[in-house]
């Protein structure tokens, strides 16, 4: 029988977004399988969520971008010797270099492994080279190693492993549909959902990246074509983003959409404001890693429609491939809308993309560079 694997991961804070789940995923899958798990970060709100789930948390503020960050590098060799971590898992770049800095300071013949997880599609510099130096890498969709493979063509790729990010089937059901209370409620407090139009959203920070703009010419050209909808911009409202809601808020009033246009602060009914919804948008111009609400939203049974883009447009073309169009084409975004909406189709169950799976790979790529012959 295998032992137990002592596995350290690092990234800059536990606060809320997809490194910080999926590093809160992994470990869960560690302590369920009878691992030790431990986390180092700056700490943050999902550190309660951590420890009640059995893995221990040890606050070093890693992502703190200072020189004076690189007293950190002894502190971290002399924690990963303390620990006898059997593998250090880096999920961001400044964790990254602290340490794979650390660990290349170590014993080639004792030190735990090193493997890092490339979750973003980063500019290409030295900087985010330190992503594909892991003994393994952790690529979370094959854009991303085809990302590595283009931009540091002397990484070699037998080290790289394709992990897709996953979704939990229990938090995101196939067919769900919130009750009638909900919808009620929801409308409520967003007047202008009221009546029979179909609901589109676009769930996402709110920043430009994130193809807001986009989504807002899409309901106007639906109204100039006869067809009235609504749109819900899920998530846009953040402290210290209300020029930006403002910018969004005056383009609705240009394209006379200001009345079909909702704006909203993150919420944790996502999943049922992206089930009573007609259609769920990912209109991101900004090429990304893995498009996580489009395997959410299809994991529901909601079309998807967004722009055939790196991570997103691999998804789309794997699980919807009718709700991919080309990138920034207004006409064939707002013809596939209309079609989409028309027909009422709903994406089947598919049986891909599951957190467990998601979970199960890692921990074979643990198992493998653990037991792997050290160079």
């Amino acid at each position: 029988m295998s032992r137990p694997l002592t596995v350290v991961q690092l990234l800059p804070a536990l606060e809320a977004g997809g490194v910080e789940r999926g590093t809160l995923e992994i470990a869960s899958a560690l302590v369920a399988a009878g691992h030790r798990s431990v986390v180092v970060s700056a700490g943050g709100k999902l550190v309660e969520a951590l420890v009640a789930g059995g893995s221990e948390h040890i606050e070093l503020a890693v992502g703190r971008k200072s020189i004076a960050s690189l007293w950190l590098v002894p502190k971290l060799r002399r924690l990963f010797r303390d620990l006898g971590a059997d593998l250090v898992h880096a999920r961001s770049r400044l964790p990254a270099w602290l340490t794979w800095l650390a660990w290349r300071g170590m014993d080639a013949r004792t030190r735990p492994r090193f493997l890092t997880t490339m979750h973003g599609l980063n500019s290409v510099n030295a900087y985010s080279g330190i992503m594909a130096r892991g003994e393994r890498v952790i690529c979370v969709s094959q854009t991303v190693r085809e990302h590595i493979l283009r931009h540091y063509p002397k990484t070699d790729p037998s080290r790289l492993r394709v992990i897709p990010r996953a979704v939990d089937p229990n938090e995101f059901p196939h067919g769900h549909r919130p009750d009638g209370d909900w919808r009620k409620r929801f409308v409520a407090e967003h007047p202008a959902l009221a009546g029979p139009a179909p609901w589109l959203c676009l769930a996402g920070r709110g920043t430009r990246m994130k193809g807001h703009g986009h989504a807002i010419r899409l309901v106007a050209d639906l109204r100039e074509a006869g067809i009235e909808t609504r749109l819900v911009l899920l998530g846009v409202r953040e402290p210290g983003r209300s020029h930006y809601v403002d910018e969004l808020r005056a383009q609705a009033h240009r394209h006379g959409v200001a009345d079909a246009v909702v704006m909203t602060a993150p919420r944790r009914d996502v999943r049922d404001v992206m089930a009573a919804s007609a259609l769920v948008l990912q209109v991101s111009p900004k090429p990304e890693a893995f498009g996580r609400t489009v395997v959410e939203a299809l994991n529901l049974g909601v079309p998807v429609l967004g722009f055939d883009l790196a991570g997103v447009g691999e998804q789309l073309r794997d699980l919807f491939p009718q709700g991919a169009v080309p990138v920034g084409d207004r006409l064939a975004l707002a013809e596939r809308a209309r079609a989409l909406l028309s027909s009422g189709e709903r994406p089947a169950a598919f049986d891909r993309y599951r957190l467990e799976q998601m979970q199960a790979a890692t921990l074979a790529v643990y198992r493998e560079l653990a037991e792997a012959p050290r160079r």
